[in-house]
């Protein structure tokens, strides 16, 4: 039974593929590179042509597959087992295998009859070190160092194969834009075959009647036609400038902001990580806590560190709307406490917050913060070097990436340095500041906060891994 309002069908409807998938299994380029929206069908594309050269009759090559994390990495490899299902290929789940036991490397593994395999990891470059054969690089831009994975995974098919990177944007001073632009603009010296996806483009190719058609009938998406189901994608994105990255293929402009993209990305907890803890915890470190207070216009944030060596793991993060004082009391006042240290925003209604914290918990416990420019500087750089360093730990939220993304750094005509972010239903860069606050009560627990110049501080490009633990 035909299902859906949407009007771009396929002329061929028993097609598998949409046109854009099928260009993209084609093409037998030795590297190309797939610049797409979110959700479109890319990387279950990409696991059949996996499959096809895999499993084919006198195959050469394996595949190395490199996903962002262990999550996406057991998903692509189950989306393989299912093409070699529907195609009635000869396959052999291998489960995980222990590629070198001493670094801790595996990988999931599917074994053709042609005697090739599918080796689907996660997103270490170093693990595609020594390795020869095809090799997809999945949600590229993703990956904490692209540069370093493109100069280890490249050499991997000088005796043949070929190389697929298959990405979102993640902001304009990515690796990965650089290779977009050069393919686009530089004179596409590296040889990069390029595609490229908007959600616009997927749905005029009838990407939401495929949709339809897998969706439950009484899915509110079958009451859609195209506009109104890329209306609606776009209202469920965080900001605009989240919709445009995330599925027209815009990368968010660098430039314009304080936090790089691929900072706030590098410091981000794996997929799917519990990171968001109760009262209870479990917890083994300090905690120290920031609080930014809002009412009605703005949130009130409350953000918890647990310390554990010389990194800070986010723990809890609480947004309050539109409550009263009494109300959110009873959410922030358990919190602040079992916590070690607390900043609170000092400035407008957050006086009235930080003397009845101190009174209830002490002034050694409860610090009060007030924003002026030297402060908001010292707060916003001190953040951001701790960032740089991988000395934080935050949630992969969009909510909370697309808050950090609102802080802009201007100055003045008489040279001074000021912070602004645009405000919007969610926030106003409430969380940054939350956080900020929480990282200064744990830079020095047993000293008062004081203004100290961050200076013309840049952003890093080393983007290397985290200490390992959660």
């Amino acid at each position: 039974m035909i299902k859906g309002r949407a009007k771009c069908i396929p002329k061929d409807r028993h097609a598998i593929f949409l046109p854009f998938q099928s260009q993209w299994i084609k093409d037998e380029s030795r590297i190309k590179l797939m610049e797409k929206s979110r959700q479109i069908g890319i990387s279950w594309s990409t696991a059949y042509g996996a499959d096809e050269r895999a499993s084919a009759q006198g195959a050469r090559f394996d595949e190395w597959v490199s996903s962002r994390d262990d999550i996406q990495a057991r998903l692509f490899i189950e989306d393989c087992k299912l093409w070699a299902g529907v195609m009635g290929m000869a396959a052999k789940d291998l489960g995980q295998v222990v590629l070198d036991a001493e670094k801790q490397q595996s990988a999931y593994v599917l074994q053709f009859a042609s005697g090739r395999r599918i080796h689907s990891m996660s997103s270490n470059p170093d693990a595609q070190a020594g390795k020869r054969g095809s090799r997809i690089l999945d949600e590229f831009a993703l990956h904490k160092d692209q540069r370093k994975m493109w100069a280890i995974a490249y050499p991997g098919i000088t005796w043949g194969g070929s190389m697929e990177l298959v990405s979102t944007h993640r902001g304009s001073h990515s690796f990965f834009n650089g290779l977009v632009r050069e393919a686009r603009h530089g004179g596409n010296p590296k040889k990069i075959s390029l595609h490229r996806v908007t959600l616009q483009n997927a749905l005029d190719q009838g990407f939401l009647w495929k949709l339809q058609q897998a969706l439950p009938a009484d899915a509110e998406q079958q009451d859609m036609d195209e506009a109104q189901y890329f209306d609606y994608v776009k209202a469920g994105a965080a900001d605009a400038e989240s919709f445009d990255q995330e599925y027209m293929c815009i990368p968010a402009d660098d430039d314009a902001k304080f936090l790089e993209y691929g900072l706030i990305t590098a410091c981000e907890y794996p997929g799917g990580t519990d990171w968001q803890r109760g009262l209870q915890g479990p917890f083994q470190g300090r905690l120290f806590a920031g609080i930014d207070i809002g009412r009605k216009k703005d949130l009130t944030v409350l953000w918890v560190f647990e310390q554990l060596g010389d990194v800070l793991y986010t723990r809890h993060v609480e947004c309050l709307s539109s409550l009263r004082k009494g109300e959110q009391e009873k959410v922030l006042w358990p919190w602040i406490e079992i916590c070690d240290r607390v900043c609170i925003d000092n400035t407008g209604l957050g006086i009235g917050w930080t003397d009845d914290a101190q009174d209830k918990f002490g002034e050694g416990r409860v610090e009060g913060v007030t924003f002026t420019a030297q402060v908001k500087e010292a707060l916003a750089y001190g953040a951001k070097g701790d960032m740089e360093d991988r000395k934080l730990r935050i949630p992969e939220d969009p909510h909370i990436r697309a808050d950090f993304r609102k802080l802009q750094k201007v100055t003045t005509a008489a040279g001074n340095v000021r912070f602004i972010a645009e405000a919007d239903t969610n926030g106003h860069a409430d969380r940054f500041w939350a956080m900020a606050l929480a990282r200064m009560a744990a830079s020095d627990p047993s000293a008062p906060i004081e203004f100290m110049s961050g200076g013309p501080r840049e952003s890093s490009s080393n983007t290397g891994d985290f200490v390992n633990g959660y």
